[in-house]
C-alpha cells in the first residue's frame, strides 16, 4: 500500500463513451474497446526487459517467492516494489542497467506470483525476514554487493532489512518516494482511498487503461508489462480485481513507516532517497541532509511510481550511484561519469 500519488481516487477518462460507474457491472457497457485501444494498452511480455524468471522456495516452510533477474556482472540491485505492485515494476530499468549490474525484482509476499502461507502477513518483520531468506536462497552464505533499492512500502522493507544487520554484503541504499512524516499523516485516509479505486475490470487491458489514464503510472509501456501480475481472474464475477488486497492489512500499515527516518540514517551503507515532486522532508531527515547522511534528489515531472514514470533517469541515477560509491568487487566502469580520486602510490 503506498501513501502517495499512486493510489489517489482515480477516474476513468476514456474518450467516446460515456463515464464508467464505480463497477463495470452497474450498467451494460456501450460497446467494446477499439482495436486501437485495445492495441495501445495491450500487455507486454516480461521477456522483453529481464533475462529469466525463477521460484524461490524457502526452506522449512511452504512459502515460495518469484523473482526476475537480468544481467550477469557487477553487484546485484535487488528491487523492492511498492504494495499493490509487483517485480515487474522495475522491468524497463532492470533492462537500462543489466549492462552494468545485476538486477533481482522480488514479488513480495501476497504479490504477484509469490505464494505464501499467509499472503495478508504484509508485516515489516516478515516481509524483511522473506527478502534475507531469498537473498540467501540466490547465494549462498557469499553473497554479492547488494545495492537494495525500494520504493514506497518496498523502501521501508529495504530500510529495515538495512536497520537488521542481516545483510553483511549490502553495500547501498535506494529508498524511492517515501518519508515518514508524510506517509504516516496519509494513513487516516488510505482506505477510503483503496475502496474509491475501480475494483472491477472486464480485461487486462482496461485495467492497463485505467492505471495510464486514472494518472497512477505515466508510461504506458511500463502499465503494460507491470499491471498484469497484479490483478486476478474472478470467475465468480467473470472479471479482474486486485491481486493484493490490501485493506486487509491495515493493521500493519502504521508499522511500515513508524520510526523510518531513524532507522534510514543509521545504515552505514551509502544512502539515496529518490522523491517525486516536494514530498516534505521530516524534521529527522532535514537534519541528516544537512549533515551530509545521505544523497537527496528530486526527479521531476514524475508520479509516485518513478521507476515506471521515468525509467531511463531512474536507470542513470542508480548506476551514477553504484559507480560514486564504487560498489561491487571491481567497482562499475561507466565512460563520462565522475569516479573518486585514487590515492597516489
Amino acid at each position: 500500500m503506498d501513501s502517495s500519488s499512486n493510489l489517489n481516487p482515480l477516474r476513468e477518462d476514456i474518450s467516446d463513451e460515456e463515464p464508467a460507474p464505480a463497477s463495470v457491472f452497474a450498467t451494460r457497457p456501450l460497446r467494446p474497446p477499439s482495436t486501437s485501444s485495445s492495441e495501445k494498452y495491450s500487455p507486454l511480455e516480461w521477456t522483453s526487459y529481464f533475462d529469466k524468471e525463477d521460484d524461490v522456495s524457502i526452506p522449512g516452510s511452504n512459502d515460495v517467492f518469484h523473482v526476475y533477474m537480468a544481467g550477469t556482472e557487477g553487484p546485484v540491485v535487488f528491487c523492492l516494489h511498492g504494495g499493490g505492485f509487483s517485480g515487474l515494476s522495475f522491468s524497463i530499468v532492470a533492462s537500462k542497467i543489466k549492462e552494468k549490474a545485476r538486477v533481482v525484482a522480488m514479488d513480495l509476499r501476497g504479490h504477484g506470483k509469490s505464494v505464501s502461507e499467509n499472503e495478508l502477513d504484509l508485516s515489516l518483520e516478515t516481509m524483511s525476514s522473506d527478502v534475507v531468506a531469498v537473498i540467501k536462497k540466490l547465494y549462498g552464505d557469499s553473497p554479492p554487493a547488494i545495492v537494495l533499492v525500494g520504493h514506497s512500502m518496498g523502501g521501508s522493507v529495504a530500510v529495515q532489512v538495512a536497520a537488521n544487520k542481516t545483510l553483511p554484503s549490502l553495500a547501498g541504499l535506494v529508498v524511492v518516494d517515501v518519508v515518514e512524516g508524510t506517509a504516516v499523516a496519509s494513513l487516516i485516509h488510505m482506505q477510503k482511498i483503496l475502496s474509491n479505486r475501480m475494483q472491477h475490470f472486464p480485461s487486462i487491458q482496461k485495467a492497463i487503461e485505467y492505471s495510464v489514464r486514472g494518472g497512477s503510472l505515466r508510461n504506458i509501456d511500463s502499465a503494460r508489462v507491470s499491471i498484469p501480475t497484479t490483478l486476478k481472474y474472478d470467475d465468480s464475477k467473470n472479471c479482474y480485481t486486485y491481486r493484493t488486497r490490501l485493506e486487509q492489512t491495515e493493521q500493519y500499515w502504521k508499522g511500515w513507516y513508524d520510526g523510518l527516518s531513524e532507522k534510514f540514517l543509521s545504515s552505514p551503507v551509502p544512502k539515496l532517497l529518490l522523491l517525486a515532486g516536494t514530498d516534505r522532508l521530516d524534521r529527522t531527515l532535514t537534519i541528516g541532509q544537512m549533515q551530509g547522511k545521505f544523497q537527496m534528489i528530486v526527479v521531476k515531472h514524475t508520479g509516485h511510481a518513478i521507476q515506471e514514470d521515468v525509467p531511463e533517469e531512474f536507470a542513470n541515477l542508480i548506476v551514477n550511484f553504484i559507480s560514486r560509491n564504487r560498489i561491487g568487487p571491481h567497482g562499475v566502469e561507466i565512460p563520462g561519469t565522475w569516479k573518486p580520486s585514487q590515492p597516489k602510490t
